[in-house]
């Protein structure tokens, strides 16, 4: 398996470094204010480098959220298949989970700066549509494998819709709770209020 070049690692760590910076010019000046031309003053690079790390504003605060796809989509893969499929789903979300609570404060920050934000919310929520596919792909061939005929699709993406759907409500109940609740019990309960007759979603 090839693992990521050095320029590659290099290039993310710059993209880091800016963001890093960026956040907090944002949540203090606020999003639609504040111009890239701030942005490379505060980092001390120019204009048109900045420009190369990220295309928009949406980007330098939602880059984060990037490796996401494949992420959860692995998490998915990597599930038993006696497993039912909503207790699979449930672990496939730590991922997210785990980029947010990592370190609490910097996760309700930039939670709370794109909920408060129409154009990255908007923007997320792209990101969001594109995790979609991929674990509808898996969950279509994890239940083929364990049943006689394949699931009806309609039914497959509307479960990955609700667990992701799911993940939101978690990413709101923690948003409001001030960051005093803990992420992943929040993600479990919002889960366990749409499981299935018999289904118990595992902690782990």
């Amino acid at each position: 398996m090839s693992g990521l070049s050095t320029r590659a690692i290099s290039r993310a760590a710059v993209r880091r470094e800016l963001a890093a910076v960026a956040l907090p010019r944002f949540v203090d000046v606020g999003f639609d204010a504040v111009t890239f031309e701030d942005l490379a003053g505060a980092a001390g690079v120019s204009r048109s480098t900045f420009l190369r790390y990220f295309a928009s504003k949406e980007d330098v605060v939602l880059h984060v959220f990037d490796p996401l796809g494949e992420q959860l989509a692995a998490a998915l893969a990597a599930r038993p298949q006696a497993e039912d499929d909503w207790t699979a789903l449930r672990r496939a979300v730590d991922p997210a989970v785990q980029l947010i609570a990592a370190d609490p404060e910097a996760g309700l920050t930039l939670l709370r700066l794109v909920w408060s934000t129409p154009a990255l919310w908007a923007r997320l929520h792209e990101k969001h549509g594109s995790w979609r596919p991929p674990l509808v792909d898996l969950l279509v061939r994890r239940s083929t494998a364990s049943a006689a005929k394949a699931p009806a699709l309609l039914a497959v993406r509307t479960r990955v819709m609700a667990a992701l759907g799911c993940l939101m409500v978690a990413f709101d109940a923690w948003i409001e709770s001030g960051g005093a609740q803990p992420l992943e019990a929040l993600t479990d309960d919002a889960f366990a209020a749409l499981a299935p007759s018999g289904a118990q979603p595992s902690r782990r």
